[in-house]
Formats: structure tokens, sequence, C-alpha cells
């Protein structure tokens, strides 16, 4: 009785110990992924800890011995430490099998990109759809906003996250709002985390909005409600990749869960298969094919893996001794990327350059995060930290640092877009560098001064013969006039009877806009743009 007692005890502690492990742990029961073995080696090595009981009590060298006498004796301690060779002996096997060594010509083909046309690829610069500023201004503004939440800001924080995605065609972070401690997590988790952040990064206005019901799903949560541990128990085989927070076009608050696929062996290859979105107020989970994903979801590849599968395309081209020792032909992303609204969805913008570490780029890549879409585009010129060195110099008396440039067709030349930050780590000016010829600089205060000066420098020499050309004049009869207000400045916005073109004339530039009206003539100088056409000349006629 004792014996079976014993046994049923020894079960009993077994059982606790993996219930223990797998609630805090929640590795995915797939052969695919790693934890799933090193959890399997844990567990084995448990069970034969557990088996051997009373003799693991190691005080010298005699039972070190009588401990490999009771393996040899006992069949389930034999089988046991036969089955941690064999799972040791497999994952090992399986990482060098699955490897890029063995696998370079299927790892170069994980990603194939497209090769695009600059000018007709990218439109003419649109604002309204350019992030002004980077995560790290965007904490700043949402630390500041949840600093002025009298009623929130001692209970909760605000979470690093800070996914950009694309609202409503405008460029916007956002982030959940997170338990400040334990203690908050306990007093507060009935009616969940009230809201979350909203930071618009072309006019940098940040907004706390309200979620009614609270949203109960998150990383902060400690128990079931923990977003990782929820979705373990929902999809227990599925090994998810970074998790996104996302909002849908009505504001609802998301969870984004890319699922990896692995397509070359056991651990290599890695892709996305699928995604599931997770209400974050509800729970409610629904998984799909990422061809299926609605449009609204911007971020089913994390950037991350995106770099990662083109360096893998760049590099491995002529296989993979070729990449570590001769490197012929062979190309890899700059050290850096940042994101860019296009087509209602969110690109990785990066630079490509020779793997030799030289300090200029062949061209660059956008990455679609929702499709894995790549577009390739051949336009040598400086790399991305030459141009911000280049911006940096400009201002050295101010000590301003240059954040990672944003790519943009600015008159048909591709051109960094640079904000230059205070040591408080607040935009203070912004320069635009011209890629082909990166001494040409241009500083402003406002996005739209900068543009300018970075037009007129082109037009004298600094830029192409194509942006030279793009220059037009026209005369005509005044239809329409609106004003608007730009980074503070106003604009007048003139339509003419001759034309359906819309053209942007700031009056701190154009004074003498002012004593224009309807069914004026005027001559208008312009480069032609979208949506506006940019003026650099203005008289009556």
């Amino acid at each position: 009785m004792k014996k079976k007692k014993g046994k049923v005890l020894l079960i009993l502690a077994i059982l606790l110990v993996l219930g223990i492990y797998y609630y805090v742990t929640i590795p995915a029961i797939n052969i695919h992924a790693s934890g799933f073995w090193v959890s399997l080696i844990v567990i084995l090595l448990l069970l034969l800890i557990l088996c051997m009981g009373r003799n693991l009590r190691v005080r010298s060298f005699d039972d070190l011995h009588n401990i490999r006498e009771e393996i040899k004796e006992s069949k389930l301690t034999r089988l046991l430490a036969g089955l941690i060779i064999v799972v040791a002996v497999v994952y090992l096997g399986g990482s060098i099998l699955s490897s890029p060594i063995v696998n370079a010509k299927k790892y170069q083909k994980l990603l194939e990109p497209e090769t695009g046309n600059f000018t007709e690829d990218i439109d003419q610069v649109n604002y309204n759809q350019i992030p002004l500023l980077d995560k790290d201004s965007a904490e700043l503004l949402g630390n500041r906003k949840m600093g002025s939440m009298v009623d929130m800001v001692s209970q909760f924080e605000v979470s690093s996250l800070y996914s950009q995605i694309n609202y409503q065609g405008r460029p916007v972070r956002v982030t959940p709002l997170v338990y400040a401690s334990p203690v908050k997590w306990f007093t507060n988790q009935k009616n969940g985390i009230p809201a979350y952040i909203s930071i618009d990064m072309a006019t940098q206005n940040t907004e706390l909005v309200k979620v009614s019901q609270g949203i109960k799903y998150s990383e902060s949560e400690y128990l079931n409600r923990n977003i990782y541990r929820h979705l373990r128990f929902r999809y227990p085989t599925y090994i998810f990749d970074q998790l996104s927070f996302e909002i849908d076009e009505e504001g609802t608050p998301y969870w984004i869960c890319p699922v990896k696929d692995y397509t070359i062996g056991l651990f290599g290859g890695q892709t996305i298969g699928r995604v599931v979105l997770c209400n974050a107020v509800t729970g409610e989970c629904q998984s799909m094919k990422v061809e299926d994903c609605p449009s609204w979801v911007d971020r089913v590849y994390p950037a991350d893996l995106l770099i990662q599968l083109y360096d893998y395309h760049g590099t491995l081209k002529n296989g993979f001794i070729n990449s570590v020792l001769g490197q012929k032909g062979c190309l890899q992303t700059t050290d850096g990327y940042n994101y860019l609204a296009k087509d209602d969805d969110v690109w990785v913008y990066t630079g490509v350059t020779s793997v030799s570490g030289d300090r200029s780029n062949v061209g660059f890549v956008l990455m679609n995060q929702r499709t894995k879409e790549t577009k390739y585009y051949e336009v040598a010129g400086a790399e991305e930290y030459s141009a911000m060195e280049s911006a940096e110099g400009q201002v050295q008396n101010l000590g301003y640092r240059a954040t990672f440039p944003l790519l943009l067709n600015i008159s048909n030349e591709p051109t960094y877009f640079i904000a230059l930050k205070d040591n408080a780590g607040l935009v203070k000016k912004y320069a635009m560098v011209n890629i082909q010829k990166y001494q040409n600089v241009a500083i402003g205060d406002t996005v739209s001064a900068c543009e300018k000066t970075y037009v007129k420098m082109l037009r004298s020499g600094g830029g192409s013969v194509a942006s030279e050309a793009a220059e037009e004049t026209i005369t005509g009869t005044i239809k329409k006039m609106a004003q608007g207000v730009v980074d503070g400045n106003t604009h007048f916005y003139v339509v003419l009877e001759e034309s359906d073109l819309i053209f942007d004339i700031p009056i701190v530039d154009y004074m003498e806009i002012v004593k224009y009206d309807t069914g004026d003539k005027i001559t208008i100088t312009y480069v032609e743009g979208d949506p506006v056409c940019t003026v650099s000349g203005l008289k009556s006629k």
C-alpha cells in the first residue's frame, strides 16, 4: 500500500510540476518551435529527477556512482535518460539541417523583390501622409499626455509599443496603457485598461482615447487575460511572432498576432502563414490566412523579419560560402529602417548597400508589412548615416541630432527627409538631403520652408536636369480661392478657370496674394505636385 501510495503521489507531483511549468512558460506544442524541444528536455529531466528520488543527495563521488548504478538498473530511468539524449540530438541536428549553411538557395528565394520605377511608384510628396516624428518623439508626446491625465496617471503607465499604422489615411502611432504595478493591476483589473494613446505622426496631435468597456486582454495582465496566455490556450500549436497593437477604422483596439510558418526543415525558412486578430476588449479571436487579412490591418510581417528575409536574398545569391568568404555580388540592408505610408499600407523602408561596408547605397527597398510585397529601386547615392551626418553638419552650432531618414519624391528627385532634434528629444528643424548629391542640404524651421529651400536649390543646379524641367508657368483667371494654415503659416489655395490644378501659395513668401480675388488675372510659376502644386513665382497679368 505504501508503494502504491508513493507512486500515486509521485504521479500527482509530476502532473503538478508539468502544469505549473506549462502555465508559466506557455510553449507552443509544435515540432517547429525551438521552445517545444527545450521544454521537452526540461520535462524529461524533471521526470528523471523525480524518478531517481532519494539518490539525488550527492555528497561524494560514491553517491554519484550510486546514481549511475540506479540509472543502469532501472528501466524507467534508462528510458528517460535515453529520451533526453535522442531529443537533444534531434534538436541539434534539426537546427543544422534547417540552417542557411545547407539550404542557401531556399533561403535566398524566401523573398523575391520586384524592380520598381522611383518616379512612377513613389508619388510626389504629400505631407499629410509623412510621419514627421520617430518613435522616441512619439514616446515623449505620449508620456506628456499621460502626465496631464490626473485621474489615470497614478494607476496606469504608457506601454512602449507605439505601433505605427495607417488610420483613416493618416500615419498614426497607437499604444495601450498598462497597469503601473501588480497592486494597481489587482485593484483595476476588473474594469480593465481604460484607454489607449493615439498620436498623429504628421500633425503631432496626441489623443488619449477612452474605451468604454475597458481593454481586458493585454501584455500587462498576469493571469488568463494575459494576451499571450489567452492566445496559447486558444491556439496551443501556433507559434506567434511579434504582436502589435492596432485599431480598426472605428477605433476598436485589436491585437494583431502573426503566426510563424517554417518552410525549410524543422526550424528554418521562417515566414508568416496565418494571422490571428484578437479584440483587446472582448478577447474574441479570428484566425485567417495572410491573404484574407482585412485591409485596415497594417503590421502582419514584423519589420525585423522583412529585413532578415531581404538580407537572405541579397547575401545568398551565390551560395553560403560566397556570402562568408568571397562575398561576390552580395548586398545587404543598411543599419536602420523607417516607415512610409503608401497605398493605405505601411511599408518598411531601408537602404541597400554592399557587404564591404562602404558609405554608399546602390538602391533601396520598400516592403509591405501586410502582404510582404517588396520593391527594389536602383538609386545609387549616399548611405543614410552619411546623409544624417551631412544634415547635422548644417546645424552643428546648435548640437541637433538627426533621426533616421525617410525617402521622399520631391520634384522627381529621391530625397532624404530628416527631423533634427535637440537634447530634450524635441524636433526643432527639418532637413532635406539629395540622395545622389548628399552635400546638397536644405534646412527649415517648418516642413514647407524646408521644401521651398530644397526646391530652389534643385533649380539652381543642385539637382538633376529633370527637376529643372519640372517647373512650368500658367496664366489664367482665378476661379476659386481658399485659405488654410500649415505649420502655423497661412496658405492660399488657388484654382484657375483654365486648369484643374490646385496651387499652394504661402502668404509668408507671396504677401501680394492678399490683393487678388476671384476673377483676377494672374501668372503662376509652379512645380506640379499631388495633390497641390508648389508655387515658385507669382505676378499679375
